[in-house]
């Protein structure tokens, strides 16, 4: 059997996509890659180092939970991985240079993080192996 494949792409829901396009363009340093309305929903994606890509989806249909909670059934967050403890103080300087909060570097036994939110409120991390 072949290996498992990684993840190629993600793609989250928004409550206002041009407040989030706008925000993960500074996030991510780079204008989407694409931005398409295809009547039943609006998608905007993001190029990522390593050949991911990062969505974020608008749809027709009523938004009735506008708020994300990692409390509820389905995702609890999304980390991007770096490749060292002092690429995540570059990544947290760069967070504090944007106004984007934050929680710190955290060290475990596992790696260490830097979590954030989005404007959505969507829990975002930088994950860092142990060194």
């Amino acid at each position: 059997m072949a290996e498992f494949p990684g993840i190629g792409h993600v793609a989250v829901t928004v409550t206002d996509l041009d407040r989030s396009r706008e925000w993960y363009s500074k996030l991510f340093g780079s204008p989407p890659v694409l931005d398409e309305d295809t009547g039943s929903f609006h998608h905007v994606v993001f190029a990522l180092g390593g050949g991911a890509l990062f969505g974020l989806h608008t749809h027709t249909k009523e938004n009735d939970q506008p708020d994300f909670s990692e409390f509820r059934t389905g995702l609890d967050h999304i980390a991007f991985g770096v490749g060292s403890r002092g690429d995540l103080e570059s990544w947290e300087k760069k967070l504090d240079d944007l106004g984007i909060a934050h929680g710190g570097i955290q060290d475990a036994p596992y790696g260490s993080g830097l979590s954030f939110r989005d404007p959505d409120n969507l829990p975002l991390e930088f994950f860092a192996p142990p060194s």
